[in-house]
C-alpha cells in the first residue's frame, strides 16, 4: 500500500519540487515526513528501528512544544503561504462586491447605488458577470498576499533588530507601519498587472472574458508599461491601507488581551485567539477602508480610462467625490474582508503550530530573543 501511495505522490508533483517543499510538508504532515524519508534512506532505514528524515522536521500541531523555530526560513515560508490563502481566497470571493464597487466609481450616473448596481449587472450580465475578473483576482492578490505578510514579518523582526529591545517597545507602532510599507511596497509590484487587467475586464464589458484574453489585449493596447500606469496611485492606495491594517490591528489586538480579556494570551484556547483576530481585523479593515479610499477611486479611473491622468480624475470626480464615492461599500467590503484576512492567516498559523499575530508582551520578547 506505501509504495502505491508513494508513486502516487510522485505522479502529482516533480521530485525537484518535493525537495524544496520538504520543510514545509514535515511540518503539515510528519507521516508523509516518515514515509518520503523512508524510500529516501532505505538502506538507513532497514538498519536502524528509528526513521530518520533529511530534512529539518517540525513537529504536528498535536504535540507539544514549537512547532517551527521563529524567524527561521520555514516561519517565512509558512507566513508567505498564510498570506497567498488570505488575500487570494478573499478577494476573489468578494468579486461582486468589487465589481460593483469599481463601476459606481466608473459610471456614477448608471450605478447609483449599491442595489441599483447588482440590479443592472444581473441584467445586463446574469449571474456570471457577477465575477467577472475572478481569475486576475485571484492571481494578482494571491502574489500580493505572499508579499504582504511574508515581507513584513521579515522586516518587522529587521527594524526591530535594528532598533533593539528597548527602543522596540517603545516605538513599536513605528517599526509596525515601517515594516508594513515596506511589504507593501513589494507587494503591489506584484499585484498591479493584475489590477489594470481586472479593472478594464471589469468595468469595460467586451473588452475580454478574462485574464487570458484580457492581458494580451491590454499589452498590445498600452504596452507592457501600460500594466504599471496605476502603480503610483496604487502605492497611494495601498501603502496607507496596509500600514493601517497591520499597525492598527496589532494595537487593537495588544489592547484587547490587556484589558478585554482576563486570562493572559497564552492560557487562551485557540479559537478564543481566532476570534479575536477576526475582530481585531474587522475594527482595523474599517479605517483601512476610510484611509485608502481616495487613491482607491484614482486606480479605477486611471485603469478605465486610455491616457487619462490623476488631474482628470480630479476634475472629473470633484475632491469630494474622490473621498466619498462608493466609500460605504468599501467599508462593508474591506472590514470583512480584512476581519477574514486576519481570521485565515492566523487560523493558517496556528494549524503549522505558530502563534497568533500580536498580543501584549509576547512579539517584543520573541523579536528580543530571536
Amino acid at each position: 500500500m506505501a509504495s502505491i501511495s508513494d508513486s502516487s505522490k510522485q505522479s502529482l508533483l516533480p521530485t525537484f519540487l518535493y525537495s524544496s517543499l520538504d520543510p514545509i510538508l514535515n511540518a503539515y504532515n510528519p507521516v508523509f515526513a516518515a514515509s518520503r524519508s523512508a524510500k529516501l534512506d532505505a538502506p538507513a532505514a532497514s538498519a536502524s528501528p528509528l526513521i530518520k528524515t533529511r530534512t529539518f522536521m517540525i513537529s504536528s500541531p498535536n504535540e507539544p512544544g514549537k512547532k517551527i523555530e521563529m524567524y527561521s526560513p520555514q516561519f517565512y515560508a509558512a507566513c508567505t503561504v498564510g498570506g497567498i490563502l488570505s488575500c487570494g481566497l478573499t478577494h476573489t470571493a468578494v468579486t461582486p462586491l468589487d465589481l460593483v464597487k469599481c463601476n459606481m466609481q466608473i459610471d456614477p450616473a448608471k450605478y447609483k447605488s449599491i442595489s441599483s448596481g447588482f440590479g443592472v449587472l444581473l441584467k445586463e450580465q446574469g449571474l456570471r458577470g457577477f465575477f467577472r475578473g475572478w481569475v486576475p483576482t485571484l492571481l494578482g492578490y494571491s502574489a500580493q498576499g505572499a508579499c504582504k505578510f511574508g515581507f513584513y514579518e521579515f522586516f518587522k523582526k529587521y527594524y526591530s533588530d535594528l532598533a533593539g529591545p528597548e527602543y522596540f517597545a517603545k516605538y513599536k507602532t513605528l517599526i509596525y507601519l515601517a515594516g508594513s510599507a515596506s511589504a507593501e511596497v513589494i507587494a503591489d509590484v506584484a499585484l498591479c498587472p493584475f489590477e489594470a487587467v481586472k479593472v478594464r475586464v471589469q468595468t469595460q464589458p467586451g473588452f475580454a472574458r478574462g485574464l487570458s484574453d484580457g492581458f494580451p489585449k491590454f499589452v498590445r493596447s498600452e504596452g507592457v508599461l501600460g500594466l504599471y500606469k496605476g502603480i503610483v496611485p496604487l502605492w497611494g492606495r495601498q501603502i496607507p491601507y496596509t500600514m493601517m491594517k497591520f499597525a492598527s490591528f496589532e494595537t487593537i489586538v495588544e489592547m484587547i488581551y490587556k484589558y478585554g480579556i482576563p486570562t493572559p494570551k497564552d492560557q487562551c484556547s485557540k479559537s478564543l485567539q481566532l476570534g479575536i483576530s477576526f475582530a481585531g481585523g474587522y475594527i482595523a479593515g474599517v479605517f483601512c477602508a476610510i484611509v485608502s479610499h481616495p487613491a482607491d477611486n484614482l486606480v479605477s479611473f486611471l485603469n478605465n480610462a486610455k491616457g487619462a491622468t490623476v488631474g482628470d480624475a480630479v476634475k472629473k470626480l470633484g475632491l469630494w467625490g474622490l473621498f466619498t464615492r462608493g466609500l460605504p461599500l468599501r467599508i462593508v467590503m474591506i472590514g470583512t474582508l480584512t476581519g477574514a484576512q486576519w481570521g485565515i492567516y492566523d487560523a493558517f498559523k496556528v494549524f503549522v503550530g505558530l502563534p497568533t499575530t500580536g498580543g501584549v508582551a509576547p512579539a517584543a520578547a520573541e523579536l528580543a530573543k530571536a
